[in-house]
């Protein structure tokens, strides 16, 4: 396809055309508007100037009747661009005047009103010899004197011929000078966008070759096609880093869950290899179902983080009082503290309301008391383990905040520990997935909010932060009774 033929068959030539055609309509209803004004006011003008020749005509009429009438007549036509003027006969014959013919009709028409008619006169001698008659349009009066005589005062409407012919030329020039600066335009516009629509094209294909490190290219103009460039490109990087975490989560998958289906496999070739009572083959079988429990946990985990990140989890927004979420946890939680030797504290401010899913934030919080309770222990032995679940207000942002006095996690792994199946060395003789974080985090993201994972020296502080609203509605909580609350947080 030849460069013309791609300019032709762009949205912008069809714009373009559409725009040209609208214009010249408009040009020529504007042309006819002027026109037809113009003519209506030439003509009132050519009027008064016919009726105040007739009334300078009734002085020299009254006082020497015919005769002087035909005299004033042939004064006035020896003059400069004069008027036209006939005066008749009973029988038609020429007495005064400065018309060679004129339809008989006309003179029939002594009625004293406005008429348009088609005259000739002959033109001016050249040499001595006369011209070929010329017609013209003209408007007159035609009046009945007494005696049957005819007498005709009128004006000529070259004038206004030549208006119109200059307002027809003008209108031509003008119409083929908006013609070709619309194609220049035209031209010079297509042009351009062809160069961005070509470039975002190459881009296109090479990421359509697999290379989704490509972007579209942004000028800076902030035109429309930047605005689509940053779309775009904002969409690919969310594509590339959707790609990215499948393919971390395949890899992840492949390397973490081969590790117990090993161990599940071979624990069952041992029980059929040496165990032959039924109470060994028994535990045999019970271990083998502790690790399809994990393993089975371990993709509910990776499908919730999949559906919560995608959006398909079925979030169910609402306004919600943090504080009763957080007191709710903190009673389930508390006892389990007590029975693993650990103090437990609780902070909770009231009054502070988020929009958002009672369910997701209750596991959410529930994931960061157990990860406190189960790796926040002390480097020593003598020094009780302390975990405390704060809930306050920092600026615009409700934080949920859990802290434990542990062994912390390193500066260099705050970043990695909330990707998923990441699991440090000193909590890898716990069970767990290594999915929890990577699950707040998701929780967080729907949230509109963040997980900040701090030094508290010692130990770690994990917060969750979040937007708050106000509370208009007296604190929105749900009609849940506390124990539902609960079983809900921890399903």
């Amino acid at each position: 396809m030849t460069a013309l033929a791609r300019l032709v068959r762009t949205t912008s030539f069809k714009l373009s055309l559409i725009t040209i055609t609208v214009f010249i309509g408009l040009s020529l209803f504007l042309f006819q508007f002027i026109s037809s004004n113009t003519d209506a006011l030439m003509r009132e003008q050519v009027v008064q100037t016919v009726d105040a020749d007739v009334n300078g005509l009734t002085e020299p009429y009254a006082f020497g009747g015919i005769t002087g009438l035909a005299q004033a007549i042939e004064r006035r036509v020896r003059q400069p661009n004069a008027n036209l003027y006939l005066l008749v006969d009973f029988a038609g014959n020429l007495i005064a005047g400065n018309i060679s013919h004129l339809p008989t009709a006309v003179l029939d028409k002594a009625d004293g009103e406005i008429h348009f008619v088609n005259y000739q006169r002959l033109s001016e001698t050249v040499e001595g010899e006369a011209a070929m008659p010329e017609t013209y349009e003209a408007v007159v009066r035609v009046f009945k004197l007494p005696g049957n005589f005819r007498l005709l005062v009128g004006r000529e409407l070259e004038e206004q011929s030549r208006l119109h012919g200059l307002l027809g030329d003008a209108l031509k020039l003008w119409l083929a000078g908006m013609v070709v600066l619309a194609v220049a335009v035209w031209f010079f516009i297509s042009r351009r966008i062809l160069k961005r629509m070509d470039g975002m094209t190459r881009s296109s294909q090479h990421i359509m070759a697999g290379d989704l490190s490509q972007r579209l290219e942004v000028t800076g103009s902030g035109d429309e096609f930047d605005r689509l460039a940053i779309s775009l490109n904002q969409m690919l990087e969310r594509i590339e880093e959707l790609l990215k975490g499948l393919k971390e989560v395949s890899d992840n998958i492949a390397h973490d869950l081969k590790t117990p289906l090993t161990r599940m496999r071979g624990r069952v070739e041992e029980a059929l290899r040496e165990r032959q009572t039924e109470p060994e083959l028994r535990e045999a079988l019970e271990e083998t179902l502790v690790e399809t429990d994990e393993l089975i946990n371990t993709f509910n985990a990776l499908l919730r983080i999949a559906r919560v990140e995608a959006g398909s989890e079925g979030v169910h927004m609402e306004r919600l009082p943090l504080h009763s979420i957080a007191e709710d946890l903190c009673e389930l939680y508390e006892p389990v503290a007590e029975d693993q030797g650990v103090l437990f504290h609780s902070s909770v401010d009231a009054d502070l309301c988020v929009m958002g899913d009672r369910q997701l934030l209750s596991q959410a919080l529930a994931n960061l008391i157990e990860n406190a309770l189960k790796y926040g222990r002390p480097y020593h032995p003598e020094t009780p383990a302390e975990v405390s679940v704060r809930l306050y207000q920092r600026g615009q942002s409700a934080l949920l905040e859990v802290a434990d006095n542990g062994t912390g996690i390193p500066a260099t792994e705050v970043e990695r520990v909330c990707e998923r199946f990441v699991r440090l060395d000193n909590s890898r003789s716990e069970p767990g997935s290594g999915l929890g974080l990577a699950l707040i985090k998701a929780v967080a993201g729907v949230h509109h909010g963040q997980l900040e994972l701090t030094s508290g020296e010692p130990g770690l502080v994990a917060r969750l932060v979040l937007p708050l609203v106000s509370d208009v509605n007296g604190g929105g909580d749900s009609g849940d009774t506390r124990e539902q609350r609960v079983q809900s947080a921890t399903s």
